[in-house]
């Protein structure tokens, strides 16, 4: 039986020189080193077209600014998708109208056997080629960004530290914000007093326990204070 190709992140970008960036650093970038999971950024401006590979025109219907031609696009994606199935293969646009990056959702594209990311530039996409390629809509929120690279180095981060072995500590991803439906509890570490503030007795007691009713207790008072929002869908699920 042929060996499994490790997760990919296949990046459409009119910046390839900006990848791996923070992604080269830390676990990823030991991970991306170790062959545990590939990284392949796509430079979007060969596919332009004439001589000067012009990868955009003006908006339809005037308005400022320039949007990706659709046709443009349709190559770079062709291109991307020659030799990964689709069925598990989500291809994905970093965009501010899409539905919010979350947990869930990294936890999601890790299950995958890897992912298509498309970083926009100036006002956005030819809506046409979301519509033809049934491409996914994700967004870090509600606020605007330059391109899509950032976003879409986030993204690949949330989901690369959760493929087997990255980590390291299995543990360590089920214990933190989010992956309980709360806030992680506050962490600390030696000095047992800092400044006047000592560490939770709690914590060294030794009593496993009453270490865990503590923290349990702290993610829930947190994400009451902090996070009302994410509260409410927890006691919901309750």
């Amino acid at each position: 039986m042929a060996e499994r190709a490790p997760w990919t992140a296949k990046v459409i970008t009119l910046f390839p020189e900006v990848f791996p960036g923070v992604l080269g650093a830390s676990l990823t970038g030991k991970a991306l080193t170790a062959g545990q999971w590939a990284l392949q950024p796509i430079d979007l401006r060969p596919f332009g077209e004439g001589k000067h590979r012009n990868v955009d025109d003006t908006p339809a219907g005037g308005g400022a600014g320039m949007v990706l031609r659709a046709d443009v696009l349709a190559s770079a994606l062709d291109a991307a998708a020659e030799d990964i199935p689709r069925d598990n293969w989500p291809v994905i646009y970093l965009s501010p109208r899409g539905k919010p990056m979350d947990q869930a959702t990294a936890r999601r594209l890790a299950a995958c056997d890897g992912v298509t990311l498309l970083c926009g530039r100036f006002e956005g996409v030819d809506e046409r080629v979301l519509e033809d390629y049934a491409i996914e809509e994700i967004s870090l929120g509600d606020f605007v960004m330059t391109g899509g690279e950032i976003a879409a180095q986030a993204l690949i981060d949330a989901t690369v530290r959760l493929l087997p072995g990255v980590l390291g500590n299995a543990e360590s991803a089920e214990e933190e914000s989010f992956s309980n439906g709360l806030l992680e509890h506050p962490q600390y570490t030696r000095p047992a007093e800092w400044r006047g503030r000592a560490i939770p007795p709690v914590l060294q007691s030794g009593n496993h326990k009453a270490i865990a009713d503590w923290r349990r207790a702290q993610s829930e008072q947190l994400t009451q204070a902090r996070r009302p929002d994410l509260w409410a869908a927890h006691t919901d699920k309750a």
